[in-house]
């Protein structure tokens, strides 16, 4: 934190030592693209009503919406399938079950187009009065490097132009889907979350070949921070970087430079990587909403509770909780049962609401 020292005169006594600071930490926190005490979702949701599910985003996340995906519809709505679909000039196709680069656009791109345009005219048409920060969701391209294969076998991953080629078709694609969703919705304010399951075992040289009996090369840190940086640039809004996986490379989505990290609150291993990422002035946003229905059930005081008490043992100041730090669940929703979906969701503004409050 900068501090500018006021000039003295030589025959003026020094002033008498500040007294000590609390050992709260304090970080330097920017001002967020969010307000205070919200939440918002990961991005997937249960069943296969893209209208209900936008309305039940907008009714429970009314500081944070997110545009809803619905992976149960099927190949196109899946997370790989619907961000591949953002590629511009490397067309993919369904092959085996396995997502591929194709020749040329065919169905299933049409397909995925398709999903893609109905889930945007839900948003503009309910979200037609919103003013606010709005987020939307894409794979970021060490996940997609990871799950496409290329024509000839392999995937994707093991040739690194090939990835180069991915990650600036894939900056150009999102570049252009936000300023889609910008002229639909003007007044929105948007925010762009990069979800990157794979990237540790990218990192960690763990992703399996096809056979089973060997793995791809480890991509060195800052390698996987310049790709990523380069869709940061690229889409000219906020950035958060999503991983629910263990062992989340903090220190690479820092230099990749997100606004902010996004991640499962029950994989912390190490508190100190999060606590420097704050410090240097990232959002938290902070999966504390389980993904599986607890045994006594779900509510905001017992997710706000989680939450405060990371930070407590954080040692920041209280005062910047709800500023820095965002609520959601613990990963994406699709897999458990709209009831406790809508219950999740409504525990999350609950324990913003709480935790504002403080």
């Amino acid at each position: 934190m900068w501090c500018w020292a006021r000039r003295r005169s030589p025959l003026r006594p020094p002033p008498p030592p500040s007294p000590r600071r609390a050992p709260s930490r304090w970080p330097r926190v920017p001002d967020f693209p969010w307000r205070p005490g919200s939440a918002t979702g990961v991005g997937s949701l249960p069943g296969a009503d893209i209208a209900e599910a936008q309305r039940i985003v907008f009714g429970e996340l009314p500081e944070l919406p997110h545009l809803a995906e619905l992976p149960a519809r099927g190949p196109g709505a899946d997370m790989i399938g619907r961000s591949a679909g953002f590629l511009v000039e490397l067309p993919v196709q369904l092959y085996a079950g396995r997502w591929q680069v194709a020749p040329r656009p065919g169905k299933d791109l049409r397909v995925t187009a398709d999903l893609l345009e109905r889930d945007l005219d839900q948003l503009t048409e309910q979200g037609e009065k919103y003013t606010g920060p709005l987020k939307i969701q894409s794979a970021g391209p060490w996940t997609l490097a990871a799950s496409i294969d290329l024509q000839l076998g392999g995937r994707l991953l093991r040739d690194a132009g090939a990835v180069r080629d991915l990650t600036d078709s894939l900056a150009e694609g999102l570049r252009r889907h936000v300023e889609d969703v910008r002229k639909r919705l003007p007044r929105a304010e948007i925010l762009l979350q990069l979800d990157e399951p794979s990237l540790p075992t990218v990192l960690a040289g763990r992703v399996p070949t096809e056979s089973g009996l060997g793995a791809y090369r480890a991509v060195p840190g800052p390698d996987a921070a310049t790709a990523l940086r380069t869709v940061v640039e690229a889409v000219g809004v906020p950035v958060i970087a999503h991983c629910c996986a263990p062992d989340v490379p903090l220190q690479v989505f820092r230099d990749a430079r997100a606004a902010a990290v996004a991640l499962d609150l029950s994989l912390l291993k190490d508190l100190d990587p999060l606590g420097e990422m704050l410090e240097a002035g990232l959002g938290l946003f902070a999966g504390a909403a389980p993904t599986t229905p607890p045994a006594g059930g779900i509510d905001g005081k017992k997710v706000a509770d989680r939450v405060s008490t990371l930070w407590k043992r954080l040692a920041f100041s209280p005062a910047l909780l709800p500023r820095q730090v965002v609520i959601t669940p613990a990963c994406g929703l699709a897999g458990v049962s709209p009831s406790y979906a809508r219950a999740a969701l409504t525990a999350c503004r609950e324990a913003g609401r709480r935790l504002s409050e403080v």
